[in-house]
């Protein structure tokens, strides 16, 4: 018979810092297996959505950006949070029109993630928009700095097999449009 992980029954939770993304909870559970007690982060985190717009010629629209964490700047497909009291699915367009200035009418939902299970409690929604246009001109907030550019459909596949792409999110929402694999 095989085993099966158990849930650590969860004995107190205590608060942290508001880190403004997120929000630090200490979390002090038992682990079922041992039966000691051990304290372990999460981050209370909202929701987040990335979209794969594509235009009518089939070009992935793309933000470039500069990200605090690695400190550099990456290319990503558009995205962002999922604001109190909005569906992840208008925060996809909502996002593509504030980052980017485009819009599309043909949306499609292609599932969720976990961005991190091991101390993120939130999901990431993929979208994909098709025939998208520039409708708008950015609307960026004050904290960000993007310019926005499109990729043929090869360049993306060879810029993810550089490494120059390799946001782990944007990647689980581009493999469920494109098939990433490479050529052996």
């Amino acid at each position: 018979m095989t085993e099966h992980p158990r849930p650590w029954p969860l004995l107190n939770s205590q608060y942290g810092p508001d880190l403004v993304i997120c929000r630090a909870r200490f979390d002090t559970l038992t682990n079922p297996r041992t039966g000691k007690d051990m304290q372990r982060t999460v981050l209370e985190t909202p929701e987040w959505c990335n979209v794969v717009a594509l235009t009518r010629e089939r070009r992935l629209v793309v933000v470039r950006q500069f990200r605090f964490g690695s400190a550099k700047v990456t290319t990503e497909i558009p995205g962002g949070v999922v604001d109190p009291g909005e569906a992840h699915g208008e925060a996809a367009q909502r996002e593509l029109r504030e980052e980017c200035g485009y819009t599309s009418e043909r949306w499609s939902y292609l599932g969720c993630v976990e961005p991190n299970p091991a101390f993120h409690d939130n999901l990431c929604h993929h979208w994909l928009a098709e025939d998208c246009v520039r409708t708008h001109g950015q609307e960026l907030d004050n904290g960000e700095d993007i310019v926005v550019e499109t990729l043929g459909l090869d360049e993306v596949r060879a810029r993810i097999a550089s490494g120059d792409i390799r946001h782990a999110l944007v990647i689980t929402a581009l493999c469920r449009v494109l098939d990433l694999r490479q050529p052996q």
